[in-house]
């Protein structure tokens, strides 16, 4: 059986205390909602890992937003896997449309990072997505499956299976739009088949898969009814405790 997970995603935002604060607030809402083996996460600003990772508990992990490719050395300004796992953490995300277009982050690049947090004991949150432009242009497929190809289908099915993938249509994160139940249904099901062809039925059909994309306590219901939607990746309604919380409850129901 494959996880069910709402992940949420702070982005850059919040200091130290107002990370601490909101954070407590999602824990105690949270505990009363979290069912059987689903998860609650958050992945914060680095600032925020150890201080979470001792609030949390089993109610809530702690992931990171991202990690070098190296594993220590003259790397100004770098975090590495072993750094973020030292803290607590337990996930990262890797792969997110942001480091893809404003850090140039290539899919060689996220390979590696891939094989790093695996090798220091964090479970990754890939994020595969297409723009606008590819959505509209038909291309959005063999985007898609590049990303996937190049990123993590060179892992062994050992390690593959480790992963959690999330799916964020570029043009719906932070636009207020998003993929329709059913956009959303047919490219999650189109990973689950391209995970089938290159690593069997039984792994496919265990890989966790969030849909991340202007998800909100509003569409959540509708999203999550799908079959291959297991859950999503949330952004700026993590930053709301109730909000968070709500979506959490929708997953449960």
């Amino acid at each position: 059986m494959r996880k069910k997970i709402v992940a949420g995603n702070w982005k850059m935002n919040l200091d130290y205390n107002e990370g601490v604060s909101l954070f407590s607030e999602i824990v105690n809402m949270v505990k009363d909602e979290r069912k059987g083996d689903q998860l609650a996460i958050i992945c914060s600003p680095f600032i925020h890992l150890n201080s979470l990772a001792k609030l949390g508990g089993n109610d809530v992990k702690i992931g990171a937003q991202n990690i070098s490719d190296k594993e220590s050395g003259a790397y100004t300004g770098e975090t590495s896997a072993k750094m973020v796992k030292s803290v607590g953490a337990e996930y990262v995300i890797l792969g997110h449309s942001e480091r893809r277009q404003y850090f140039a982050e290539s899919d060689a690049l996220l390979a590696e990072k891939t094989k790093v947090a695996l090798a220091n004991g964090l479970t990754p949150i890939f994020c595969i997505g297409e723009t606008l432009d590819e959505r509209n242009n038909g291309s959005y497929y063999e985007v898609l499956k590049k990303q996937l190809v190049e990123g993590i289908f060179s892992l062994t099915e050992e390690d593959f299976k480790k992963l959690v993938i999330a799916y964020e249509p570029v043009w719906a994160i932070g636009t207020g739009l998003t993929a329709s139940p059913e956009q959303a249904q047919d490219i999650h099901a189109f990973i689950r088949s391209e995970i089938q062809a290159n690593y069997g039925f039984n792994v496919a059909d265990d890989t966790t898969i969030l849909y991340g994309g202007s998800c909100n306590p509003g569409n959540a219901a509708s999203l999550f009814s799908q079959n291959d939607i297991d859950g999503g990746l949330i952004g700026g309604a993590s930053l709301k405790s109730r909000d968070f919380t709500d979506i959490i409850k929708v997953l449960n129901s």
